[in-house]
């Protein structure tokens, strides 16, 4: 029977058919054809699934950022990076990087991110000089970052379905997420000495400090809300509902770049992607039921264990499934059906669940910008107007660069939980 369930599920991704509704119509095939099933307990499964406090958070922080994306956040981070790094070798590759992720502890969305610099920034790189290619694979790439530095909805995700703090997993994810910055930075320093590319306008103290008054609300944000976590003042569902206050006065009376027009598109965004996420986990609940019923969790974790592999091994083995699985599935929906699958066989190796988290979000970031599913880059495409090809090309050195961060964030823990209490 789970042969079924899975040869279903695989053929109806083939077919191109949403994985929400793959996974919810294998999971009622499965059913129907088992034949000792009551079916009201589907739509009672489901709703179980949504019914959890902590992934209130996930639409808020959604809003929240479309909020700042539409609020005049992103073109004053990008005058203040551009102050900062501005002068350095490729300079605006470097303002692109910068600005994901300050962009990324406003969104936590890696799509949202590359959306939202790329239409800003591309074109100013292209009339400077620089290759479109490149220019579209920067922010394509840094974009990722909006995943793994928090608020992350990839993270609540994953606490939620792991049961682990989403506390812990934000502050987890401060350092990997500046790490993968800083080191994305480096290959736009290498790329631009060997394509001798320009610097941008000279900067000064004087003009550092205008773009940081400008952009210090921006700025104070996430502050306010990791502060907040952090400091026991609220819990991170709390915190996400501050983001959107935070964002819509922001934006509104202090920016004054909302409108009624924006506001329209806001709310409407913000309802497809949280829908989309929701509709996603509340029939994953169903499969992941199913593969508890059939006990797949315990049999992988069985034949890992009975596999004479070291922890090293598995470790490894662990992540290399995890890339394959992130090159065609979407990353909610890998969480959702591999955490339950993953987490017991991964500490039975004594690793840290928060730990395995970040690593976990680490894989599916590389997954947003490799073939043939990667996110990123199909909106790196749309809004960089640049050929598939050309920027998958691009993206390789920054893809060879995440492979050496997940395997120094796999292997030195104290990357990810040095701050963790």
């Amino acid at each position: 029977m789970i042969v079924f369930l899975f040869l279903t599920f695989f053929v109806l991704i083939f077919l191109n058919v949403p994985i929400a509704f793959a996974l919810g119509i294998s999971s009622l095939a499965y059913f129907i054809i088992s034949g000792d099933f009551v079916l009201t307990l589907l739509p009672q499964t489901m709703f179980k699934a949504l019914d959890s406090f902590p992934l209130m958070a996930a639409p808020f922080f959604i809003l929240a950022g479309k909020l700042m994306e539409h609020g005049g956040i992103s073109k004053r981070l990008i005058a203040f990076a551009q102050s900062i790094v501005g002068q350095l070798k490729g300079g605006l590759a470097h303002v692109g990087v910068i600005t994901c992720m300050f962009f990324a502890a406003l969104s936590g969305s890696a799509s949202a991110t590359t959306a939202a610099i790329a239409g800003l920034l591309v074109p100013s790189m292209v009339k400077a000089g620089y290759d479109r290619s490149f220019s579209t694979a920067v922010t394509a790439a840094a974009g990722t970052t909006g995943i793994m530095i928090p608020p992350s909805v990839p993270l609540i995700i994953y606490g939620v379905t792991a049961s682990v703090s989403v506390s812990d997993l934000f502050i987890a994810g401060i350092v990997p997420g500046v790490l993968v910055g800083l080191s994305f930075m480096l290959v736009c320093y290498i790329i631009s000495v060997l394509k001798d590319y320009k610097t941008s306008e000279k900067t000064s103290v004087r003009k550092i400090i205008i773009s940081f008054k400008e952009s210090f609300l921006a700025l104070l944000m996430p502050i306010i809300i990791l502060g907040g976590i952090y400091g026991g003042i609220f819990t991170p569902t709390e915190a996400s509902v501050v983001a959107v206050v935070y964002g819509f006065v922001i934006g509104a009376f202090v920016y004054k770049e909302l409108n009624i027009a924006a506001f329209k598109e806001i709310f409407v965004s913000s309802a497809v992607t949280s829908s989309v996420i929701l509709l996603l986990i509340s029939t994953a609940s169903i499969f992941g039921t199913i593969l508890t019923r059939e006990q797949i969790p315990h049999s992988v974790a069985t034949f890992i264990a009975d596999s004479a592999l070291s922890d090293i091994g598995i470790i490894l083995l662990v992540n290399l499934l995890l890339l394959l699985v992130g090159t065609f599935m979407e990353t909610i929906a890998a969480i959702i059906i591999l955490t339950p699958l993953l987490v017991p066989v991964i500490t039975g190796t004594g690793m840290d669940p928060v730990h395995f988290g970040i690593i976990m979000i680490v894989n599916l970031a590389i997954g947003l910008i490799t073939p043939p599913v990667g996110v990123n880059i199909f909106v790196g495409t749309q809004v960089g107007r640049v050929p598939y090809e050309s920027l998958v090309k691009a993206l390789l050195p920054f893809l060879l660069m995440m492979i050496i961060d997940l395997l120094l964030i796999t292997f030195i823990p104290s990357i990810s939980l040095f701050f963790v209490k």
